[in-house]
């Protein structure tokens, strides 16, 4: 992790092709840019996390739901 100080209008470049702008600041909030290719996604931290929380929800439902199709399959010999 790096961890920096900016002052308004200062930036901070990642990679080739990603930019982080500082914009502006009020209270504890610091306001950011972020100029990025369109194929890179961006999230919020909190968006990110509810959308990592509902895909690993599915994938377990999708897991118990076969598992259970599979208990209903009777082998006969």
């Amino acid at each position: 992790m790096l961890a920096l100080t900016r002052k308004v209008g200062e930036r901070i470049v990642i990679g080739d092709n990603i930019v982080v702008t500082v914009v502006g600041m009020k209270g504890d909030n610091i306001r950011i840019t972020i100029e990025a290719p369109k194929e890179i996604k961006i999230y919020r931290g909190e968006i990110f996390d509810a959308i990592a929380a509902e895909n690993r929800q599915a994938a377990v439902s999708n897991d118990l739901a076969q598992l259970d199709m599979l208990k209903s399959l009777q082998i006969k010999k």
